[in-house]
């Protein structure tokens, strides 16, 4: 009996991550979700980035053209990509579930999610850069400049040095309930007697799957 409750337990993070980013919901719906999860994830980094750096919060409650650039680069650039690739990721794993069984296993899924996030997270931020270019005349209006910045921006996103950072934890710590979830979920499917604590080592695997993920990101920005 016991046993069964605590397995019961387990399951109930999966099924709710499978309520929130299911196939059957609609396009809407499961975008709202994704949305406010992406939001989640972003606000509370944007506040550790502006409090973490000097000088800032004071420029920004000035007002003025600091603060109307601020909103701008969140707006413009922050927010679509956290968005979109939360989007792609969510959307990977509904797929993944409407598949019965789990295709190859969660370690599949979740090697695809991460490799998924951070190929979109490059790619969006390669498209924003080029078009920021055109439209706002940033990079001093070069396409050629905007690309070169983008492989050491990514770099240094990893150590939280710049805003790009921002957006990139905010795009992985969004996932980690996702990781969670799936983790549970295996555990359970293994038939886990719970004699270690597995809503720990599921939390403890994700945050090793967040930290695969952010090395990756520095790498892929070095070898850009």
């Amino acid at each position: 009996m016991h046993v069964s409750f605590v397995r019961a337990d387990r399951q109930e993070g999966a099924r709710i991550v499978q309520r929130l980013f299911s196939l059957d919901l609609p396009f809407f719906r499961f975008a709202w979700n994704t949305f406010l999860v992406s939001c989640a994830g972003l606000v509370p980094l944007l506040a550790l980035y502006i409090a973490l750096t000097p000088e800032f919060a004071r420029h920004l409650a000035s007002g003025g053209p600091a603060f109307s650039r601020f909103m701008r680069q969140v707006l413009t650039n922050g927010v679509p990509v956290v968005f979109i690739v939360n989007y792609v990721g969510f959307f990977l794993y509904a797929t993944a579930q409407s598949v019965k069984p789990f295709p190859r296993g969660p370690v599949v899924v979740l090697a695809l999610d991460v490799t998924i996030r951070i190929a979109c997270f490059v790619l969006l931020h390669v498209l924003i850069y080029l078009l920021s270019a055109d439209w706002f005349g940033s990079f001093g209006g070069s396409r050629a400049t905007a690309l070169r910045v983008v492989a050491p921006t990514l770099a240094r996103s990893a150590f939280f040095e710049n805003i790009s950072g921002v957006y990139l934890y905010a795009t992985l710590v969004s996932a980690i309930p996702l990781y969670v979830a799936v983790f549970q979920d295996c555990l359970a499917r293994c038939g886990s007697q719970a004699r270690f604590p597995t809503t720990g080592v599921a939390i403890f695997l994700s945050v090793i799957l967040f930290g695969a993920g952010v090395v990756s990101a520095t790498r892929v920005g070095a070898w850009s």
